[in-house]
């Protein structure tokens, strides 16, 4: 069983900490996780069916989440539909440290002194789980601690894959904690209406995250990359929201692609091996008007080192470990943040969609936490077996957390990236219903557009992992501004100086779902992957490149061939497909320039570097793509 520990001597929690260590000095018990393995005992505790339920004042006993114990690991599925995947409005800041998210005592009216007592004197009452970790990584992380109920073990293992831990005979004696991660569920009902909450409160010496749902999304997934962004914002630096893959080519080149994006653009599935058919034929796309299907075969696809799923570390010891002190090599230098990632399978409705994952998922090293996936006691969790939300409703975010360490051919060291993809979901567009899935099979920006493109990060059509918003609206700065803390000029200043710093970099931007009238789903990042690797270090001469008709799209390549297979006009310019047209080819752009012109204004500061005002007033004065191409001159 886990040790149970109750000293202070014994947990350290040095750093500002009294008040959590006088919550854990009063627990009737502690436990600290000395194993993965205690931790799923724990996630179940001893049950084939653990009900997580708490005593919610004038309510009474509320389960909020049912654990099943599986042969390949524990299915956790939440009472509500709501709880099953992140709330983008959850976050809110109770100090004082700037910021440009909403505060607090804004939003409820308050200081949250007085529920951050009744927080801390609820857990005392509680047996309690304490799991310290390093945010960021084992090498380059941050001292950190969850806190969480007992009951709910199966959080704890998720933090625990997604995070890594320490048991407590590796605890260093310098393990001085500067963040914490306390859970308290019932308080959602009793004071925030049933909604999920997820409060951040910084300090000089240490930084609280109070989590009042257990949904792990907001909060042990993306309150801990809050965290490294506010460090990062502080030293200079940043952790991007991105995918990263080291693609091999049949003919042993090596590309380094790292794709970002809003939640739901493409970053799992970058590193993900590409969809085939049973009998090997690759289904591009599918004309939504005329029914007509566009397929290809690759005689031999690429070989995959994944290096990130989600959270790209863009530490500057990252330079000096490798000797490219300085960003010498002109690329950007990552490695993964994580010790586990977040796997959506939402578009795995199917055996034998991706028989990689499936056959990882199935029979795994060790048992896995799944999550809004519909597995009895007993039975195999199958990930194409979603939860419904309701009768016919599959739930949109079925998810498995996923050990990197699981993982086949993983990279673990420390990469050079050489080109960085954007990925944006996208809707049909047709002469009948024009919309902005104007965006070819990929587009190459110049770096100036590439940080615009960063700066209004859209979260686009059918967005699976929030709880609402439909059609073009932006997830922020970086696409990882919902996690941040702090103020989004800084960030888009790190940005700008990240990209000048890495001029041997290149960037793409690649649809998702749809390519005007055509129905593609992941498709056109896995062709763009296969091309771009086979193509490796060769750069596009200006004869190989035409304009896009909408210049926030850059440049497309005049024609395409991958492997043999000769890739459609008009999956590279849209507005050449019969069934757009120019007509609704420009009613698109003209949505992606409101889109651009919405959201950039609230940059322009005194406090964005010149260059970045600059870059900014180009756009809105509907600058081209030559215009782009002079701020920042790419290797």
């Amino acid at each position: 069983m886990a040790e149970q520990k109750s000293r202070k001597s014994e947990i350290p929690l040095a750093g500002g900490f009294d008040e959590l260590q006088a919550v854990l000095d009063a627990a009737p018990r502690v436990t600290v996780p000395a194993s993965r393995g205690e931790l799923i005992d724990l996630a179940l505790h001893g049950e084939d069916r653990f009900e997580v339920s708490y005593d919610v004042p004038g309510r009474g006993e509320y389960v909020e989440a049912v654990v099943n114990r599986c042969r390949n690991g524990a299915s956790v599925n939440y009472s509500e539909p709501y709880m099953r995947r992140r709330d983008p409005n959850c976050m809110v800041i109770a100090d004082d440290e700037p910021t440009d998210k909403p505060s607090y005592a804004d939003r409820f009216g308050g200081d949250f002194t007085p529920l951050r007592d009744e927080t801390l004197e609820w857990l005392k009452q509680q047996n309690l789980i304490v799991l310290p970790f390093m945010a960021g990584g084992s090498t380059y992380g941050y001292p950190s601690v969850l806190v969480v109920p007992e009951n709910a073990g199966f959080f704890a293992a998720g933090l625990a894959d997604l995070q890594g831990f320490l048991a407590p005979d590796e605890l260093p004696g310098d393990f001085k904690v500067c963040a914490a991660l306390i859970v308290a569920p019932p308080f959602r009902h009793t004071h925030f209406s049933g909604e999920q909450v997820v409060v951040h409160n910084r300090t000089s010496n240490r930084h609280e995250i109070y989590s009042y749902n257990l949904y792990p999304g907001p909060s042990a997934k993306k309150g801990i990359y809050g965290v490294l962004l506010t460090i990062g914002e502080e030293e200079g630096w940043t952790t991007l929201h991105g995918s990263t893959v080291k693609v091999i080519t049949p003919y042993d080149n090596i590309v380094t692609i790292m794709h970002e994006g809003a939640s739901g653009g493409g970053k799992s599935e970058m590193i993900e091996r590409m969809h085939k058919e049973l009998d090997g034929q690759i289904v591009v796309g599918e004309n939504l008007v005329t029914g007509e299907s566009i397929q290809m075969t690759l005689s031999d696809s690429c070989s995959l080192r994944p290096v990130t799923d989600d959270m790209a570390l863009c530490h500057p010891k990252l330079a000096e470990s490798i000797g490219d002190n300085n960003y010498r090599s002109g690329k950007l230098i990552v490695t993964d943040a994580e010790a586990g990632w977040f796997l959506r399978v939402n578009h795995i409705d199917r055996y034998g969609t991706d028989p990689f994952y499936e056959r990882l998922s199935i029979h795994p090293p060790e048992p896995l936490i799944f999550l809004n996936l519909d597995a009895s006691p007993g039975a195999t969790c199958l990930i194409w077996e979603h939860t419904m939300d309701s009768p016919g409703v599959p739930c949109p975010n079925p998810r498995v957390i996923m050990p990197r360490a699981f993982v086949e051919d993983i990279e673990n060291d420390p990469v050079r990236v050489d080109v960085r993809s954007f990925g944006i979901r996208v809707p049909p567009c047709t002469k009948e219903k024009p919309s902005y899935g104007i965006v070819g099979l990929f587009h190459i920006l110049p770096p100036s557009l590439a940080w615009l493109w960063r700066l209004v990060a859209p979260r686009g059509h059918a967005n699976p992992s929030i709880t609402h918003g439909e059609g073009l609206s932006s997830e922020g700065v970086g696409s990882f501004w919902p996690f941040a803390t702090g103020k989004m000029v800084d960030q888009a200043n790190l940005l700008l100086t990240q990209i000048e710093k890495t001029p041997a970099t290149r960037y793409k931007l690649i649809p998702n779902q749809h390519i005007g009238a055509y129905k593609v789903s992941f498709m056109p990042q896995w062709i763009a992957r296969e091309y771009l690797a086979r193509r490796g270090s060769a750069k596009f001469r200006p004869e190989q490149l035409v304009n896009a008709r909408c210049s926030l799209l850059g440049t497309i390549p005049a024609a395409l061939k991958v492997d043999g297979n000769d890739i459609p006009r008009g999956l590279l310019q849209v507005n050449h497909q019969p069934e757009v047209g120019t007509e609704a080819y420009d009613v698109g752009a003209e949505e992606l320039y409101d889109f651009f012109r919405r959201e950039l204004p609230k940059f322009l500061t005194n406090q964005l570097r010149t260059l970045g005002q600059r870059i900014i007033e180009c756009c809105l004065d509907g600058g081209s793509v030559e215009d782009y191409d002079s701020f920042i001159r790419g290797n």
